[in-house]
C-alpha cells in the first residue's frame, strides 16, 4: 500500500524562475575607473595641534560684542571692604586635587610657599570686586582711621591701577604676624605700639626705634629702607612728607642698615631719614601677582583678536588636565589617556595653583583686561 495519501506529488511552494533573456542591471559607476583608498591625515590637525596648541575658532575674527559685563561685582559674595579683603586672601589659590602628580617634597615646599605669603589685597582687586569707587575709598579711609585695616605702599611697584604696591591689610592679620615672628617680645609690643600711633600712614621715622632695633625689624621684614638713588621715581611722589630728623640727610638701602662695622664690631647706625612699613616675604607674594597677570594676558594673546570666550580661557589655565567626570574616570578605568597630571602645567609649577577667578578679576582692576557680553558664547574677555 503506498504511504502517498495525497495527490500533490510534491508539498509546499514552488519559486518561478526567472527567463533567462533577462539583461544585467546597470551601475551608475560602471563607467569609472576603480582606485585604491589613499589614507589622508586631517589638514585641520597636526603634532602641534595635538598637544593643545591648536587654533580654535574663536581665535580668527572678533567676537561679537553688546555691551560691557558686570559679571565680577554681580556674583562677588562681598558687601564691604572688610569683607572684599578676607575673600580676597581667602581664594588665591585652589585646594589640591587627588592626584596631583607631584612627589611629597614638591607638594610640601608648595603648601609652605602658600602658608608664608602675606594676607594682602590690592587696591585695584577690592575695586573690582564692589565696583563703586567713591564708596570704596570712603570707606577704605574710615576703616584707617578707625584701625581696623592699613594701607601698605610698597615703593618702586607703581601706586596706580596697574601697579602692585598699593595693598590693604587687616591690622589684626598684622598684629598676628608680629607676635608670631621671632623678634624679642618687648620688640613686639613696642613696635605694635608705634603702629597704633601711626595708624593712617605707611611710613615712620627712624627715631623711634634704636639700632639694634631697627636692623631686627628689617631683618624680621617688617621695615624697608627707599634707596636714594630711587628719590625721584615717580611711584612714590604721593607719600607724605615725615618732619625732620637730625640723622643724615643721605637714604641708605636694605643692605646698608644690615652692614656691620669690621673695625668696632658694632652695627651701623640707620642712616634713613623714613622707613618704610612692610609684610614678611612680600616680595614673592608681588612676583607671583605679576607673573599670573602676565600668563593671562598671554593666554589672551594667542587668539588672533585678542579676544577669547570666558570658558575656552578658563580651559587654557587649568591646562589640558584629566578630571573626576565620568568620561574621565571611565577612560581611566579602561586606561586610555584622559589628560596630563596638574602638576606638569604652569598653574601648579610656578604658580602654585593660583585660582582662575581671582586672577580674572586681579587683572580686570588693574586694566589690564576687560569682560563683554558676546550674545551667543557668553562672556568674553578682551586684552586692552
Amino acid at each position: 500500500m503506498p504511504l502517498r495519501i495525497t495527490s500533490a506529488p510534491v508539498s509546499g511552494v514552488k519559486k518561478r524562475r526567472k527567463p533567462s533573456s533577462a539583461e544585467p542591471r546597470y551601475s551608475p559607476f560602471a563607467g569609472h575607473a576603480r582606485r585604491k583608498a589613499i589614507p589622508r591625515s586631517c589638514p585641520d590637525l597636526n603634532s602641534k595641534d595635538l598637544n593643545g596648541g591648536f587654533q580654535d575658532k574663536y581665535g580668527q575674527t572678533p567676537l561679537p560684542d553688546i555691551g560691557i559685563s558686570r559679571y565680577i561685582p554681580e556674583t562677588a559674595p562681598v558687601e564691604d571692604v572688610v569683607q572684599a579683603i578676607c575673600h580676597i586672601k581667602d581664594n588665591l589659590f585652589e585646594d589640591l586635587p587627588a592626584r596631583t602628580g607631584m612627589n611629597s617634597t614638591r607638594v610640601a615646599e608648595l603648601l609652605n610657599l602658600r602658608r608664608s605669603l602675606p594676607p594682602l589685597a590690592s587696591v585695584a582687586h577690592v575695586h573690582t570686586l564692589l565696583d563703586s569707587p567713591t564708596k570704596v575709598e570712603r570707606q577704605i579711609m574710615e576703616c584707617v582711621n578707625a584701625g581696623r585695616i592699613r594701607r601698605l605702599i610698597v615703593p618702586g611697584r607703581g601706586n596706580d591701577a596697574a601697579g602692585v604696591g598699593d595693598c590693604l591689610v587687616l591690622a589684626e592679620d598684622w598684629e598676628r604676624l608680629v607676635r608670631d615672628s621671632s623678634i624679642e617680645s618687648h620688640l613686639k609690643e613696642k613696635f605694635l605700639d608705634v603702629l597704633k600711633r601711626f595708624g593712617a600712614t605707611f611710613a615712620i621715622p627712624d627715631t623711634l626705634f634704636s639700632s639694634p632695633e631697627c636692623m631686627a625689624l628689617v631683618r624680621a621684614g617688617f621695615l624697608v629702607s627707599f634707596s636714594s638713588s630711587a628719590k625721584g621715581s615717580s611711584s612714590i611722589t604721593s607719600l607724605p612728607t615725615l618732619p625732620p630728623t637730625p640723622s643724615s640727610k643721605n637714604s641708605a638701602s636694605r643692605s646698608d642698615l644690615l652692614a656691620l662695622d669690621d673695625k668696632s664690631g658694632n652695627h651701623s647706625r640707620c642712616h634713613t631719614r623714613t622707613l618704610f612699613l612692610s609684610l614678611p616675604n612680600i616680595g614673592p607674594y608681588l612676583r607671583l601677582l605679576g607673573s599670573g597677570r602676565a600668563h593671562l594676558l598671554a593666554l589672551i594673546r594667542k587668539s588672533n583678536s585678542s579676544e577669547v570666550p570666558l570658558h575656552l580661557l578658563r580651559d587654557r589655565w587649568d591646562g589640558a588636565v584629566e578630571t573626576d567626570k565620568g568620561f574621565g574616570a571611565a577612560k581611566r578605568i579602561r586606561g586610555e589617556y584622559a589628560g596630563i597630571l596638574p602638576g606638569r602645567t604652569k598653574k601648579w609649577k610656578e604658580l602654585c595653583g593660583m585660582s582662575f577667578r581671582w586672577v580674572l578679576e586681579e587683572a580686570l582692576g588693574a586694566g589690564l583686561i576687560e569682560i563683554f557680553d558676546t550674545g551667543s558664547v557668553g562672556l568674553g574677555i578682551r586684552c586692552l
